[in-house]
């Protein structure tokens, strides 16, 4: 093994990985999420704002929780999750490693939160769940969304759902926060995306991210999955059915702040194979040091295409209704009608992969937010 100098990392990986100096979140981050983080960075004060806020939020509470009833992550205790973290912050270039915390719970999940400070909580349940390789993706994943700054909106999110519990008698204040959340949810949903390209330039390995996220689903029986079928559920959830189908997953989405799994396994498998990893890989993507330069508008302007060439490529019945309207298809009544019966030439149907809606979708599985191995 060699050594390498890095102030908070002396452990070398197991294996030659490249490292990324000075690499900017950028390189990773969803256009979205991107667009989002860029023009918050540019608001003079957003930082001090956000930190005065932290004595009205539960930072304090949660880090004396998991300091008092879980088990901090070191070279005495889970050497090899240590490990793991120190190598993640080196590839990634974070300078200040954060404390991270194993809490007993059978539910896979992990977490990263904090305002002043961002720390990284695993459950036992994932712990025992992921081998070696697959654990690495995702400690890459929470180190990704500590550089990217993300913990400062978890907190928020956690605060603001909390908040509105506690008013859900009062009716328009209930209304305003959960807008607020709803909002805070869909670019968190983005950033979870963000930190997934994080943890697999961290772990360096496409197959050990998808058995991951593969056993995130349907736990640890790996020999009785198949990364090509898993990722085939995906395209099918994507095209399948008819209008209803597409108001259901938008409802059964509303309420998460993560992805769905399988859409997760296939937005990373895509990413993988663009040029734009292709270029991180060969040494070349957005420095640190550059941030301060970035264009509002542009970020805008990529998160923009990067929506307009979902609607237009996307093989969602709703969406390809969007892209009809917007090219100003004739006819759309018929075409709507036929959407939601699945019925007509025109129909899903005679796009591969309509139902006669029979069918009805499962219901998806619900787990505890925020969502497992991939907060």
């Amino acid at each position: 093994m060699t050594e390498r100098s890095h102030e908070s990392n002396e452990n070398v990986p197991s294996r030659q990985r490249r490292r990324f100096a000075g690499i900017s979140s950028r390189a990773y981050e969803h256009p979205a999420d991107r667009s989002a983080l860029v023009a918050l960075r540019k608001l003079s004060g957003f930082d001090t704002v956000f930190k005065t806020l932290s004595g009205l939020l539960p930072e304090r509470s949660l880090r004396l929780l998991f300091l008092s009833d879980s088990v901090r992550v070191s070279d005495a205790q889970f050497v090899h999750l240590n490990d793991m973290l120190r190598d993640a912050c080196y590839i990634l270039d974070l300078e200040k490693v954060p404390p991270m915390y194993v809490n007993q719970d059978p539910q896979p999940n992990a977490m990263c939160i904090g305002l002043d400070e961002p720390i990284i909580v695993v459950t036992t349940g994932l712990v025992e769940l992921l081998d070696e390789e697959e654990m690495r993706a995702v400690i890459g994943h929470e180190v990704g969304h500590a550089l990217s700054g993300h913990a400062v909106y978890r907190t928020i999110l956690l605060f603001l759902t909390n908040i509105a519990l506690k008013v859900a008698w009062i009716p328009l204040g209930n209304v305003a926060i959960m807008a607020i959340v709803t909002a805070l949810r869909e670019w968190f949903r983005k950033s979870e995306l963000s930190a997934d390209r994080a943890g697999l330039l961290v772990g360096q390995d496409l197959q050990a991210s998808m058995r991951g996220l593969m056993k995130i689903a349907g736990g640890n029986h790996l020999h009785e999955m198949n990364v090509d079928a898993f990722l085939a559920q995906a395209d099918e959830y994507e095209k399948g059915g008819d209008l209803r189908d597409s108001v259901l997953k938008i409802l059964n989405l509303l309420p998460r702040s993560h992805p769905f799994t399988t859409v997760r396994a296939a937005e990373l498998k895509k990413w993988s194979e663009t040029r734009d990893y292709q270029r991180i890989m060969d040494g070349h993507y957005p420095r640190r040091d550059e941030d301060k330069d970035t264009s509002v508008t542009d970020s805008f302007r990529e998160s923009a295409a990067h929506y307009a060439d979902t609607v237009r490529t996307s093989k969602d019945p709703l969406m390809k209704l969007v892209g009809d309207i917007a090219g100003g298809a004739g006819d759309l009544g018929g075409k709507l009608r036929d959407k939601f019966t699945g019925q007509g030439g025109g129909g899903t149907a005679g796009k591969g992969g309509a139902t006669d809606g029979s069918a009805e979708p499962q219901e998806p599985r619900n787990p505890d937010e925020p969502g497992a191995a991939g907060s």
